[in-house]
C-alpha cells in the first residue's frame, strides 16, 4: 500500500490547498481525482470548481470521478499520487444508495485502499460539528461521511485537521480510538 493521507476540516478552511501542497511534495505524478459533478446551471458551483482548477499546476492530470472511486483508485500506477477532492462530495453523489448498498460501497472502498501502490491524499469535510440536521437526508449524509472519515482516519498516516487556515497534524497531537468502536 502506498502512503495514505487524510486532510479534513470545515469548509473554506484551506484543506484543499494543504492537500495540493502535500501532493506536490510527493514528487510523483499527480492525478487530481475530482468528485464534483459540473453543473453549468449553477454559476456559484462552477466558480468553486474553476477556482480549484486554476490553482492546480498544468502538469497535473484530472479525472472526473463522481461515483466509481474504488475502481479509479485500483487502476492507479505506483509512481502516482492521487489527490481525491472531496469525499464529502463523493458521499453526496451516492446518497440514493440504500443502507446495504452503501455499506458494500464503503467496504469496497476501504478494501481497495489496501491494494493501491500509489500515494493517496484524501480531502474530507467535517460536517458534524454543528446542529443535527432536521431532515433525514441531511442526517444520513452527516452520519455516512462521519463514519467514512473515522474509518479512513484509522488507516491514514498522517491525518491533518485544517481549520481557520492552520494545519494540525492529528497523528502527532492526537490519540486514535480503537478501530472496532465504529
Amino acid at each position: 500500500m502506498g502512503k495514505v493521507i487524510l486532510v479534513t476540516g470545515p469548509s473554506r478552511s484551506g484543506k484543499s490547498e494543504w492537500a495540493e501542497n502535500l501532493a506536490m511534495q510527493s514528487e510523483k505524478i499527480v492525478v487530481y481525482v475530482a468528485t464534483a459533478i459540473e453543473n453549468p446551471e449553477d454559476a456559484e458551483w462552477q466558480q468553486r470548481i474553476q477556482k480549484h482548477q486554476q490553482r492546480r499546476p498544468s502538469d497535473w492530470s484530472t479525472l472526473s470521478v463522481p461515483r466509481e472511486l474504488s475502481a479509479t483508485l485500483a487502476d492507479a500506477k505506483p509512481n502516482t499520487c492521487l489527490l481525491v477532492d472531496s469525499l464529502g462530495t463523493w458521499v453526496a453523489n451516492l446518497l440514493e444508495q440504500d443502507e446495504d448498498t452503501w455499506k458494500n460501497t464503503l467496504s469496497e472502498f476501504l478494501e481497495t485502499l489496501e491494494l493501491v501502490a500509489a500515494d493517496m491524499v484524501f480531502v474530507a469535510e467535517e460536517t458534524g460539528w454543528g446542529v443535527i440536521p432536521a431532515y433525514p437526508l441531511g442526517r444520513q449524509f452527516r452520519d455516512r461521511l462521519g463514519s467514512l472519515i473515522r474509518q479512513l482516519g484509522a488507516i491514514c498516516e498522517p491525518v491533518y485537521l485544517v481549520t481557520a487556515g492552520h494545519v494540525l497534524n492529528l497523528s502527532v497531537l492526537g490519540t486514535p480510538l480503537q478501530r472496532n468502536l465504529i
